[in-house]
């Protein structure tokens, strides 16, 4: 349920007395409802429930469409302003050829650069899994290779015949 469905106007609200705002920005005071409402009515604008939880609740005289709209308009602002952060994987192997690396590795920098988190992630083929110690040593390479860039953010983590680890860029 959003805020704007709890919000009371008119005859929702239900406090006999309420802390009166006028359409100009103007503390009225502590009013009967009634009296609010004929101001409102006056105006031609609705009387707006904005803080509910005072004693009394404290209300405004000003049009509800343009409240929704206003509201709107914000979280739509909220919104763009979001940043989604990508992760990008780059799969190597064991046996992975010099150019193959090189291309590999220039393409997560590009990735880095551009803000993404990497997935670098190895899979062992049969008995491949013995030579996790050839493994470490590329990480460690890989590691070395982007320390200006990347910091680690998942540590090197084995499951079942994958290997892998996260590089986030650094800000």
């Amino acid at each position: 349920m959003s805020s704007q469905n709890k919000t009371r106007i008119n005859g929702q609200i239900k406090a006999s007395q309420i802390r009166l705002i006028n359409h100009e920005g103007t503390m009225i005071g502590v009013v009967p409802l009634q009296q609010g409402l004929e101001m409102a009515l006056a105006v031609g604008l609705d009387l707006i429930e904005v803080s509910p939880n005072t004693d009394p609740p404290v209300c405004k005289i000003i049009d509800y469409g343009k409240l929704k709209y206003q509201a709107q308009k914000k979280a739509n602002e909220a919104k763009k302003k979001q940043k989604t952060v990508e992760t990008k994987e780059i799969k190597m192997s064991l046996n992975i050829g010099l150019g193959d690396y090189t291309t590999k590795m220039n393409q997560a920098k590009k990735f880095l650069e551009k803000g993404h988190k990497v997935r670098v992630s190895f899979r062992f083929r049969g008995r491949e899994i013995t030579h996790i110690d050839l493994v470490k040593e590329m990480i460690a390479k890989i590691i070395d290779s982007t320390e200006d860039i990347a910091k680690i953010d998942t540590e090197p983590k084995l499951e079942g015949y994958k290997l892998f680890m996260i590089l986030a860029p650094i800000k």
